[in-house]
């Protein structure tokens, strides 16, 4: 199988534990990443803010050179990217006015025939029936399953999954043995791009979602999204001053997740460059059977 790919910045920085987990998942599941020739920026999370048509423009550019490098359906990882993408999609196929405007823009003809895969899309693939993948060391942790904002909103463009209880990464942890907690804070905002700029909004955002996981009995967040993770694994220290709470929650890609349920190492996955260890609760040991009472030996029986 063979898609297209868009890794999009973070992937290459502060993200590179997810695109080595996903390039790791992909090779055992025998997929094929290409990535788009020559690509840009997408424009999150600020392009938008400046300029309707610099926001439209950037994902658009994208999206054209894919259909320009003939690719049918473009695998995109990080939720911010994958919204960016979408949106821009929805509103050149809405508007011809901006189509064309973009079109002279990138100086490339733009059709809109590409199709977007999100994380949890692929990996619902890897994980079906047909793929042939087994899994091997069970994920036997209690676990929040984190979407944020990006993932399932604006729910009349993106359309995947309910808006305000989506379960499809909830189904993806039970396919490898985890079980998922019921808890009202998988879509709430962690602070996304206000990272650098409002750290003190990311740390008070952050540490409500990361108190309700740890309430719950989570043993580990996972989360599809770059910004998300960097909120609520870089910002501990931030959060603690806020608070006063000291959260060792480990935070995981869902792509860390599936690749450790199918056998890969921790260092394939990128676990090692996490900021907050990765380190989960001891499973307790099985009870060794009973055994059966030793045969007494002849002369042993004698003398009784």
């Amino acid at each position: 199988m063979k898609w297209g790919y868009f890794p999009g910045c973070s992937l290459l920085g502060s993200a590179r534990e997810l695109r080595e987990s996903l390039l790791a998942v992909a090779g055992k599941a025998g997929i094929e990443l290409q990535e788009i020739p020559d690509w840009n920026c997408c424009g999150a999370t600020a392009a938008h803010n400046v300029s309707r048509l610099l926001a439209v423009a950037l994902p658009g550019r994208i999206l054209a050179l894919a259909e320009k490098a003939g690719m049918k359906e473009v695998v995109v990882p990080c939720s911010a990217c994958y919204n960016r993408l979408a949106v821009a999609r929805h509103e050149l196929a809405a508007d011809e006015h901006l189509r064309e405007q973009v079109k002279a823009l990138v100086e490339m003809d733009y059709r809109g025939d590409v199709k977007l895969v999100n994380l949890l899309e692929m990996l619902a693939i890897v994980l079906g029936k047909d793929a042939g993948l087994k899994v091997e060391k069970p994920f036997a942790h209690q676990v929040a399953c984190y979407y944020g904002c990006l993932l399932v909103r604006p729910p009349k463009v993106l359309k995947f999954d309910r808006p305000e209880d989506p379960q499809a990464m909830d189904e993806l942890m039970r396919k490898i043995g985890a079980e998922p907690i019921a808890w009202p804070d998988k879509v709430e905002c962690c602070g996304a791009g206000l990272s650098v700029s409002r750290t003190d909004l990311v740390a008070k955002l952050s540490s409500r979602i990361l108190a309700s996981a740890v309430k719950r009995g989570a043993e580990a967040m996972i989360v599809a999204c770059p910004m998300c993770h960097a909120n609520l694994d870089m910002r501990r220290e931030d959060i603690t001053r806020l608070t006063g709470e000291h959260y060792s929650l480990p935070v995981v890609y869902l792509t860390q997740a599936v690749g450790l349920a199918l056998g890969l190492s921790e260092k394939d996955l990128g676990l090692h460059r996490h900021l907050v260890k990765v380190v989960f609760p001891a499973q307790p040991k099985p009870a060794p059977p009973p055994q059966p009472p030793a045969e007494k030996k002849p002369a042993e029986a004698a003398e009784e």
